[in-house]
């Protein structure tokens, strides 16, 4: 993979990322745990540093889907993986253990049984890691899920929810397969269909204890005497003898009643400092291998997103990973020449990563006996713009318009924009209406609308169209990374804006002034990223000019140390906020040198909620934490306070104590 192709790569994984975060922690998800990891997996491999793998948790995650949201007794981070032989034993060697317990790794749904002096109080699926849906009548319909214990027990029982193959045979072959089926019936409001899952634990953890089990067999064996039904559980102390244990598994579990997807090994002696990790150190899940399927290439089709095309192979169908699949990608035309791919070849195609899967290579025909392939043909490229009709460019890498002009570019632009700056309440069939109208065709176009003219389109009225205009003129300062960002510079995007801006190409000016060798230098940008960004400075400078006279949006000044009142706290914001969004908000923390996180953490310095007493999730671990829980009101006052502070009109410019803010 190139330079140019990583970083695309990263910036598209980094979106799909937080896209799926959002829809698993705040409603049913789109993909499975294990696509997910896959997602996550292939991130941390490209981009160790990315931002996005520090962030747990999400915002908005008090009630949103119906379900309470409680938080977890330990974190139900994910586990780091090995997907082969040499993986697994680097693992091993790394963490020494004389004895390891091998358990199932069970493709089900993860959930949590919390009990108090013996009685369950609540289930929480795993959610975010931290903070899940609590789904406790759901949970006691299932089998194995026992509303008391014989001991009088204060602590979390972890499990997996799972359906029985043969249930899903006979009920629910409407979904792709037994795992889509546990977490669809799991999350149902009315419960209906729970009767048909089975809880399988396999660990456990005492409130206020840590010393409560002292390994992991102590745990599966006080499991079974409390009458759970638990995952089955060996002990090795040769990581050979595991690899060969997983190749025998591998080729029986067709045979098991429920679905795994490989083994879970651990450390056999408990270490609860280790259980609390976002990813535990001393256990690993070590998956079976990818699943592999051939099939014919029959035509290849163009998917266009911004200036860029990105092709897309259709293939005869087939089965893989439990869904059927008819397209797959193929990343970039250099994909497609570097393996001598035609129309008519026989490929392989695996789910990596990808949520559409990927064909990995060109397999020999052999692979497909006595199927009638048809006769291969070379695959056409598109040399001109389906839409300004400008000679594409094609970098092998990336196939793209380069015409600035290009209509679609504009309209994904303005897209951009919307989305960066959090503008919600322009929906996207309002800004293709005005596109298509001519109305809004640049960014700065946007500060111009007036609610008359708003009110003319279809469905808006005027009341819609006076909320749609208040939002697009609030007032804001946005960081110079989100504002350049916001242009949507192909492969650029906040997280890149900021390493070039942290580096010391701080102000716009200075921006403007910068060329590619100089940017190239900054830690992870490289010649591509850097011609890029120059080449688009260039372009794009009358438009951000025009956006920044129309008065409403301005760039936050570069951060001087000297002023940042806020330095070394942090925020945490739920719930509705009533003066500001709380993405302006969290601008505004920023500014000040704060920091804003997205759940609640030890060290923790604020948790912002209009509704201080409410018994949110949120509200209930800051209590637990001894978080201070503010109102909006004195978080404006807070940070009033602080913005005085370095204009003179009040205290002297330094970094203030929590206990000073009030």
């Amino acid at each position: 993979m190139t330079a140019p192709q990583k970083k695309e790569r990263v910036a598209e994984l980094e979106n799909l990322i937080q896209g799926y975060q959002s829809s698993y922690y705040n409603g049913e998800a789109e993909i499975t745990d294990a696509e997910f990891d896959l997602l996550w997996d292939e991130l941390k491999r490209l981009a160790p540093e990315s931002p996005v793998l520090a962030r747990i948790g999400a915002d908005g995650v008090d009630d949103i889907d119906g379900f309470p949201k409680a938080a977890h007794l330990i974190p139900m981070g994910s586990q780091d993986k090995a997907a082969d032989p040499e993986a697994f034993r680097a693992w091993t060697q790394k963490i020494q253990a004389p004895v390891y317990v091998v358990q199932f790794k069970l493709d089900g749904a993860s959930l949590e049984l919390q009990y108090e002096k013996g009685a369950l109080v609540r289930a929480v699926t795993r959610g975010d890691g931290v903070i899940g849906d609590e789904i406790t009548r759901n949970a006691l319909r299932m089998n194995g899920v026992l509303p008391a214990l014989n001991v009088d027990f204060s602590g979390g029982v972890r499990g997996e929810a799972l359906m029985p193959r043969a249930v899903w045979k006979e009920k629910h072959t409407n979904k792709a397969n037994c795992r889509n089926a546990a977490n669809g019936i799991m999350r149902r409001k009315d419960g209906a269909g729970c009767e048909d899952l089975v809880f399988l634990a396999y660990d456990a953890s005492a409130t206020g204890n840590d010393g409560f089990f002292k390994n992991e067999i102590e745990k599966i064996t006080w499991l079974a005497a409390q009458g759970f039904m638990v995952s089955e559980t060996k002990e090795f102390t040769d990581a050979e003898a595991i690899i060969a244990y997983r190749a025998m598994i591998a080729n029986t579990r067709e045979n098991l009643d429920v679905d795994i997807d490989g083994l879970v090994v651990k450390d056999r002696e408990t270490n609860m400092d280790d259980l609390r990790r976002v990813r535990p150190e001393r256990q690993i899940a070590f998956k079976f291998e990818l699943e592999i399927a051939y099939t014919a290439l029959r035509a290849v089709e163009w998917s266009e997103a911004g200036a860029t095309y990105t092709p897309i192979g259709l293939i005869d169908p087939v089965r893989l990973a439990g869904t059927t699949v008819k397209r797959a990608s193929l990343n970039n035309p250099g994909m497609i020449r570097s393996m001598k791919l035609k129309i008519g070849s026989v490929v392989s195609v695996v789910k990596r990563g990808e949520i559409i899967p990927k064909i990995e290579r060109v397999a020999p025909a052999e692979a497909l006996p006595d199927f009638d392939l048809p006769e291969e043909s070379d695959i056409v490229f598109p040399v001109s713009c389906s839409v300004c009709g400008a000679t594409l460019v094609d970098e092998d890498s990336r196939l793209y318009c380069p015409n600035p002009a290009c209509p679609k570019l504009l309209l994904h632009r303005l897209e951009k924009w919307i989305k960066i700056l959090d503008i919600r309440e322009i929906g996207e069939k309002l800004i293709k209406q005005l596109f298509a109208a001519g109305r809004v065709t640049q960014i700065h176009d946007l500060y111009t609308l007036t609610p008359e003219e708003l009110a003319a389109f279809d469905r808006m009225g005027t009341l819609s169209a006076n909320k749609v205009v208040k939002y697009i003129r609030a007032a804001r300062d946005i960081s110079l990374a989100k504002f350049i960002a916001g242009f949507d510079f192909e492969g650029v995007g906040e997280t890149i804006m900021e390493k070039v801006v942290d580096f010391g190409f701080n102000t716009l000016e200075k921006l403007r002034a910068a060329d590619a060798d100089a940017l190239a230098i900054v830690e992870g940008i490289g010649e591509v990223t850097a011609k890029t960004i120059v080449q688009g400075m260039r372009q794009a400078a009358r438009e951000m000019d025009a956006v920044l006279d129309a008065g409403v949006i301005a760039i936050a000044e570069p951060p001087d140390e000297s002023k940042q009142p806020l330095k070394g706290l942090s925020f945490c914001f739920t719930g509705e906020l009533i003066v500001m969004k709380r993405s302006q908000a969290e601008e505004r923390v920023k500014a000040l040198g704060g920091s804003p996180k997205n759940s609640v953490v030890k060290g923790l310095s604020y948790l912002v909620a209009n509704d201080t007493g409410s018994g949110s999730a949120k509200n209930r671990k800051a209590r637990d934490l001894g978080v201070p829980v503010i109102d909006e009101r004195q978080f404006l006052e807070l940070i009033d306070k602080a913005a005085r502070s370095v204009s003179g009109v009040a205290t002297p410019a330094k970094p203030l104590a929590q206990g000073e803010l009030f």
